[in-house]
């Protein structure tokens, strides 16, 4: 992703190298971050002051499915995220930038709606020696 490197992995019980944190990490990573700027980005427009902005995700899932050894759903069956801050503005003004944040944060949306996925292959040929 231009300059920036990712690294994900698995641990090695699953057959990784624990090189990086799992697809799992990054995906709610990407919520978690995604969350704190849009917050952030909101409280600056609407002259909301933050001091302290925190943002925690939880999932629950079952690891059975992706392995199928059990037929339980591959997905998460619930994701939580916690906001924790500081302000010494009225609550209301919080719950407003909060609101409006979600509503315009793509990654808000990408976990809260299901959206079509569409794949493309490209399979490169190697040479047999």
């Amino acid at each position: 992703e231009g300059q920036w490197q990712f690294t994900a992995d698995m641990h090695e019980k699953h057959g990784g190298e624990n090189a990086g944190p799992n697809p799992g990490v990054l995906g709610r990573g990407a919520l978690a971050s995604c969350l704190a700027i849009c917050y952030t980005m909101w409280a600056a427009r609407l002259n909301v002051p933050m001091r302290i902005l925190e943002v925690e995700v939880q999932a629950d899932y079952d690891a059975r499915g992706e392995y199928a050894v059990a037929p339980v759903p591959v997905t998460y069956s619930e994701v939580r995220f916690t906001v924790t801050l500081e302000s010494p503005a009225p609550e209301e003004d919080i719950l407003c930038v909060l609101n409006t944040a979600e509503a315009h944060s793509s990654y808000f949306i990408i976990f809260s709606k299901a959206m079509p996925l569409r794949r493309e292959v490209k399979i490169l040929e190697t040479e047999v020696k």
